[in-house]
């Protein structure tokens, strides 16, 4: 194996390499002067070359992304699609905890605080940390240590390694080392759970892996969660974890911590390849770790997948798994007859693959139903694959594999995104047809982030392969009978670099061959598409400081405030989806609110912080749909003054006019205020819609949320005997006592609701007790509806107990006039005088009902 490690170019005269800018690069930082990026693409152009976009927001792309393109017209689409993709599952979680990803659409209940899963994020880590705004990566790395409610180890991942790879190309070492202990704890932790001392590995579960039914578990009485087992997978993760730590520990000075994780490293690293590598069947395999009893075989505690139970003896069992110790370069030299089985189609190729199993595996199977990984082509796993493929090809010395083969399989990953012509992705695809059926659920599994993509095209095609110094090393796995590729406005070390091959020297006007460029001046080039390095010139400062802007709108951490309230509700697009730190514009699945239906020449939606909140900025994300929910003729941008509403001033918008599609920007100078809104005036094509309003404004950390308004006659936020909730029904899934512990929370996590889901009843009702008789004329209910088993009722009905019977409310005036899900429905009625209340719920056909929280109010 040869690594490459040298810090000074490769000289081959034969090839003609040459430095002809890299002095000149040096002298225009030494000098201070503010270097002028040389823009190479024309970044428009290849943005309307795509027809895809759901996201237009042009200014985004062109601030963030390193541009790309290609003669292969797939792979240039895929790029642009994934990095679209990857806004859609940008969560701005709260202002502490700031940015984080999602895996799935939506918020699934196994899911951690604002969506994120931990089995990704090393995917979703490679993949933003290209971004040119290092904060998206910097604030998901904190938010896996420092956010409530994160879970790290939930899933098997690589968090250190994925983190190291952030800070290979934006280094911030105050940032990495901040972390230190954090990812300290945090491999402790795996060691306490998961690590067998005898054996000397980590014990997973497929399941655990994000392998849910293998073909190691469907030998055992628990196909989904069973076979417990020391796997290839989390051993590579944590022995790249453990280097990571240890590098990280370098930096901070901790050298007995560094030692301490790198002795780790040698250890885990040895006994994986001694333990799991079968010499018979030239590969990786999970090794069980007890005994398994199934349909009457067993399965003995120690042996390879095939070597004992049902299917003892067989030739196959290769998992695609037992690629992944390169996806961290862990083999030693001597392992590579692995790689002979990948692109034959009688073991992994396949036309949309590669496949999860070998194909004459006994057990082979290409499932109709998720979660079955016998056969399926995986996105998280031909990453992986092709990740380790591009580190075998770039670091060492075979002759089993060829860059052909990358350049084939990549090709093969570009057109598995796909779905009724258009660029997509879901969970699983069929490796022979290349269908998502089964494995592509409605509010689920669109545009799936749970794979990496464009991090291939950047270090394996283009192949800049990322390092902690300040030495540039590319070596492309493109195919030199490509006329032309350039990789171009890529932020790293705080330069911006281009990288182009040319093959004729026509299209970009430097000459023949591969160009290095850093500020727009060329600083190394060859002749051919070969490994060259180069120094560079550090920046004068690689660490970009932000301004400590917050989004003082977001609301996702069960708060009263802030609140979002609009002119008009839509049932089936309800206003509080425009706080949640998620945006995207499609119709299916929504994630709106939109007037549609509003009678009204205009209409507004406000948010109200609950407290004064010094504001700058404004971001409104508008649909527009081209019929029924259209852009408005104008919008105006108006602040509470205390007594009423005021225009914001002096206004700096881009773009100019209201544009759907992306985010509409509106700086202005600082005003404090507790409320802020947007009135907009409809268009003539239909009505206005939203799909997030931000309010950003400098604020120090941590921002605590306004609290509720005191008078809350129902909150019981501990075990006090009153105020104390009753219902009629409960379902077993849910608990009473959440719905007035004073949270609120509108999805399926974090769980905080009562819901009569399961209930025989077509009507059921929900009581508050307050040990005492109080006034009372308002109520406020947080209506929970998942648009399955729980929706909003059909009606509802407040009553009181007057001493002998339960009677109306009198006089009582709805907003919105029919129950609305997902957002606080309000009751106002004559004052009344009671010690019970309750609320009469009429279930919407086969739906039940449910609340988050009930508040009532004196006033």
């Amino acid at each position: 194996m040869r690594f490459a490690r040298n810090t000074t170019m490769s000289m081959r005269l034969s090839r003609k390499v040459c430095l002809r800018s890299a002095v000149l690069g040096l002298a225009v930082v030494l000098s201070g002067s503010p270097a002028v990026p040389g823009q190479v693409l024309d970044k428009q152009k290849l943005l309307d070359d795509q027809t895809f976009w759901d996201n237009r927001d042009w200014d985004w792309y062109k601030a963030n992304l390193p541009f790309f393109e290609c003669p292969v017209a797939a792979l240039n689409t895929t790029y642009y699609y994934r990095w679209e993709s990857v806004t859609k599952h940008l969560t701005y979680g709260s202002p502490n905890s700031g940015y984080s990803f999602t895996e799935f659409i939506d918020r699934p209940f196994w899911s951690g605080t604002y969506g994120a899963i931990s089995c990704p994020a090393g995917h979703q880590f490679y993949e933003v940390r290209w971004l040119r705004d290092k904060r998206y990566a910097q604030d998901y790395g904190r938010y896996w240590f420092k956010t409530p409610g994160a879970q790290p180890r939930r899933y098997s991942t690589w968090l250190a390694d994925a983190l190291w790879a952030v800070h290979e190309v934006h280094p911030d070492d105050a940032h990495i080392k901040a972390l230190l202990p954090d990812l300290i704890k945090n491999y402790e932790g795996w060691e306490k759970e998961h690590f067998v001392l005898e054996v000397g590995l980590f014990w997973q579960t497929g399941h655990d892996d994000g392998m849910e039914i293998n073909i190691n578990s469907r030998q055992t009485r628990d196909r989904v969660r069973g076979a417990p087992g020391y796997r290839p997978t989390l051993n590579s993760y944590l022995w790249a974890d453990a280097l990571a730590i240890a590098r990280i520990a370098d930096l901070a000075g901790e050298k007995t911590v560094a030692a301490a994780f790198r002795s780790k490293a040698t250890a885990l690293k040895s006994n994986l390849q001694s333990k799991l590598w079968d010499s018979r069947r030239q590969f990786f395999l999970q090794r069980y770790k007890q005994d398994e009893t199934a349909d009457g075989y067993t399965i003995k505690a120690g042996s390879l997948t095939y070597e004992t139970g049902r299917f003892a003896g067989n030739p196959h069992g290769r998992e695609e798994i037992g690629f992944v110790p390169w996806q961290f370069n862990l083999p030693d030299p001597g392992y590579e007859a692995a790689w002979k089985f990948l692109m034959k189609r009688d073991y992994f190729f396949a036309d949309f693959g590669p496949t999860t199993v070998e194909r004459h595996d006994p057990q082979f199977l290409i499932s109709k139903t998720c979660c079955v990984w016998s056969g399926q082509s995986w996105p998280y796993a031909t990453t992986q694959t092709l990740k380790a493929l591009g580190n075998v090809l770039q670091n060492y010395r075979q002759q089993v594999v060829t860059r052909v083969d990358y350049v084939k399989l990549l090709e093969v990953f570009a057109r598995t995104h796909g779905k009724a012509g258009k660029p997509y992705l879901a969970e699983a695809a069929d490796p022979d047809t290349g269908s998502w059926e089964g494995h592509d659920s409605y509010n689920h599994s669109e545009h799936y982030f749970h794979s990496g993509f464009n991090d291939l095209i950047i270090t394996g095609l283009v192949g800049l392969k990322p390092r902690p110094d300040d030495v540039v090393e590319v070596q492309p796995l493109a195919p030199e009978e490509w006329e032309y590729f350039a990789l171009d406005d890529l932020l790293y070390h705080g330069r911006r670099m281009s990288i182009l091959w040319d093959r004729d020297g026509k299209r970009y006007g430097r000459g023949k061959g591969l160009h290095i460029l850093a500020d727009g001046k060329e600083i190394a080039s060859s002749e051919h598409l070969e490994r060259v390095t180069v120094q560079l010139a550090p920046a004068a400062d690689t660490v970009t400081r932000h301004p400590l802007h917050v989004n003082f709108a977001v609301s996702n951490d069960g708060g009263y405030y802030p609140k979002v309230t609009a002119s008009y509700v839509n049932a089936k697009a309800p206003p509080s989806k425009v706080n949640d730190g998620n945006y995207w514009y499609h119709l299916s699945p929504p994630n709106r609110w939109t007037c549609e239906g509003s009678r009204h020449d205009s209409d507004w939606c406000a948010v109200d912080f609950g407290t004064p909140r010094p504001i700058d900025a404004v971001k409104l994300y508008l649909l527009d749909d081209g019929s029924r929910i259209s852009l408005p003729g104008k919008f105006e941008l108006q602040y509470w003054t205390g007594n009423a509403w005021a225009t914001v001033p002096e206004q700096t918008r881009s773009p100019l006019e209201p544009t759907g599609h992306r985010a509409n920007v509106v700086h202005f100078p600082q005003v404090e205020t507790s409320k802020i809104r947007a009135v907009f005036t409809h268009g003539p094509r239909g009505r206005v819609g939203l799909t997030e309003f931000e309010v950003w404004g400098r604020a120090a950390l941590p921002v605590t949320p306004e609290a509720a308004p005191a008078g809350n006659l129902a909150l019981n936020p501990g075990d006090r005997i009153f105020p104390k909730a009753s219902a009629s029904f409960t379902s077993r899934f849910d608990r009473l006592k959440m719905v007035n512990d004073g949270a609120i929370s509108f999805n399926p996590t974090p769980a905080n609701r009562w819901t009569t889901f399961g209930s025989p009843n077509t009507s059921d009702w929900l009581e508050i007790d307050f040990g005492r008789a109080n006034e009372f004329s308002r109520i406020e209910l947080a209506i929970y509806d998942d648009r399955g088993g729980v929706q909003a009722p059909a009606a509802y009905i407040v009553q009181f107990w007057d001493g002998q019977k339960w009677v109306e409310a009198p006089n009582q005036t709805k907003a919105p006039e029919l129950p609305v899900g997902g957002m606080l429905n309000e009751v106002c009625f004559d004052k009344v005088r009671a010690a019970k209340v309750r609320v009469l719920f009429v279930h919407q056909g086969k739906a039940r009902s449910g609340l988050s929280e009930i508040f009532v109010w004196p006033q």
